[in-house]
């Protein structure tokens, strides 16, 4: 894993686990404010993710939010 990969993958896990909506919205802006028209780069790993997220909405293997808030809520309490 090169260095570029490992902070991203570090910084990814630490905005996931984030619960502060104003430091996620800062972070947002600190995205937008940088943000070029530049084409993003996927690795093959992330581009298979993607292909497998479609497949997965295209044969109905989805959760809505509300589920996910539920079983998030039964896993936290």
């Amino acid at each position: 894993m090169t260095n570029l990969e490992s902070i991203v993958n570090r910084l990814i896990d630490r905005i996931l686990a984030v619960q502060n909506e104003k430091l996620l919205e800062a972070i947002e802006k600190i995205f937008i404010s940088t943000q070029k028209d530049e084409k993003v780069q996927l690795y093959p790993e992330q581009k298979e993710m993607l292909m497998m997220s479609e497949e997965d909405i295209l044969a109905g293997n989805v959760v809505s939010e509300a589920d996910i808030d539920k079983m998030e809520t039964e896993w936290l309490y």
